[in-house]
């Protein structure tokens, strides 16, 4: 009897093999993808504290090993020009942006950016700044973490104040610093009497500019929307700022910004400064200073009024919906704007040079109080500085130094460039607010705020 011989499966063997040896390589596949590391391009500012975040960002790669950062640096005219055409045309080239309290607010009504939702428990939302936290919300949901922020005030060289035996008022009004600038006005031994932002943008000579056209009484628009930069209150106020800068600040003022005026007044070169909050912590402890032991500060000054006479600014970093690694970059946002981070410059460079302005532990802090004779009154300028009702005269925006609407950004780099144009000798300050007031009347129409 013959023997029955079962058939050999080789084809159906070879099939499962093949299929087990595909699932494998696609598995193996997978873990190398997973195991590439995300990339996050970041656009940045090239101020100090910024430049900082990258010196010690190397810190959190290190802990995360699946994120690297990429840095996309520019100066502030350029980062804005830049960030508002991607945004907008959600190109997707930046993963975490660096914005403002102008910003934040707009882009969020308009869905452009991801909220700042799920938060580890250890980031203590509560110990942000009240009105730091407002600033950077919509109906109560934060769409951007506050990296630093500031108001405005006066810093002045007190050994020429007693050189000259020179006080400055506790409440200076802007005529009362023209008269000091007057006195410590020396060219020959390479002092000038103040320096003040030249460069024009809205949020560079014209962060100034406004509070001095608020400390007169002006405002950018009436309650109907109408702009009023031809109003009596805006053409003394530039008129003056025009005046006190060409007899007493320094040659080429037009070009200097935030970052060109730190450098002047921390080589000695400036009797005195009005300018952002964030610089005092340069000045008193920054390696480059030489005037550390030489500078005392007063509050911004006031004129009519000191109502909005001092500003209030975020910086902050926020992650647009066009991105397409949003829990890294929010991550990353997380950790950099940390209490954690704040030790960790803390560390690094010392207490007073830590991003100031954003939280309530920081100014707690014994370390930080002992080396920031200025920080009670930073806190208290930050926490003074009324965004929602900033002029005396009723107005329909919020924003002290800024109008939140879009169309601000336009009006207010035209507006800029026509006083630099004034302060460069170009035109005149009365001829130069007429042609903003035509330029804005025109883009509030554009808008239809207006008819």
């Amino acid at each position: 009897m013959s023997k029955l011989v079962r058939p050999r499966a080789f084809g159906f063997t070879r099939v499962r093999f093949t299929l087990a040896a595909a699932a494998i390589s696609t598995l193996f596949a997978a873990g190398l993808a997973q195991a590439e590391p995300v990339t996050l391009n970041i656009a940045s500012i090239n101020n100090p504290d910024m430049i900082e975040l990258q010196k010690l960002a190397p810190a959190f790669e290190k802990a995360n090993p699946d994120i690297k950062l990429r840095w996309v640096t520019m100066e502030e005219s350029v980062l804005r020009q830049r960030l508002t055409t991607d945004i907008a045309t959600n190109s997707g080239q930046f993963d975490l942006m660096t914005i403002g309290a102008y910003e934040a607010p707009i882009w969020a009504k308009k869905g452009w950016l991801a909220p700042m939702t799920g938060l580890p428990a250890d980031y203590d939302e509560a110990d942000l700044i009240k009105p730091v936290r407002e600033g950077l919300s919509v109906d109560g949901k934060l769409y951007a973490l506050p990296f630093y922020a500031e108001s405005s005030m006066t810093y002045y060289r007190k050994d020429l104040f007693e050189q000259k035996k020179l006080t400055m008022p506790q409440r200076p009004t802007w005529d009362e610093i023209a008269k000091l600038a007057a006195q410590l006005h020396d060219p020959a031994k390479g002092v000038y009497g103040i320096c003040l932002r030249g460069r024009a943008g809205w949020g560079e000579n014209m962060a100034i500019i406004t509070t001095m056209a608020n400390a007169w009484g002006g405002r950018w628009f009436d309650e109907q929307w109408q702009p009023q930069l031809s109003s009596p209150e805006w053409k003394k106020s530039v008129a003056f700022y025009v005046d006190l800068m060409r007899k007493y600040g320094p040659p080429g003022a037009s070009s200097n910004g935030f970052n060109e005026n730190l450098v002047l007044f921390s080589s000695g070169k400036c009797g005195m400064w009005v300018d952002a909050t964030v610089a005092a912590g340069m000045l008193y402890h920054g390696k480059d200073s030489k005037v550390a032991d030489k500078t005392a500060f007063a509050p911004s000054p006031m004129q009519v009024t000191d109502k909005g006479s001092h500003w209030l600014w975020i910086w902050s970093l926020a992650v647009p919906k066009s991105s397409k690694s949003q829990d890294a970059a929010k991550k990353f946002a997380a950790w950099a704007t940390s209490k954690e981070y704040i030790n960790l410059v803390a560390k690094d460079s010392g207490w007073a040079l830590v991003p100031p302005g954003t939280r309530n532990s920081t100014y707690a802090s014994a370390e930080y109080k002992k080396v920031s004779p200025f920080s009670d009154f930073v806190l208290d300028a930050i926490q003074t500085a009324d965004a929602n009702k900033p002029t005396v005269k009723p107005v329909p925006y919020t924003g002290v130094q800024f109008a939140t609407i879009p169309e601000f950004q336009s009006i207010g780099t035209v507006t800029g460039q026509a006083i630099a144009g004034a302060l460069a000798g170009k035109t005149t300050s009365d001829a130069a607010l007429d042609a903003a007031q035509a330029q804005a009347v025109r883009m509030m129409r554009q808008g239809r705020y207006i008819k």
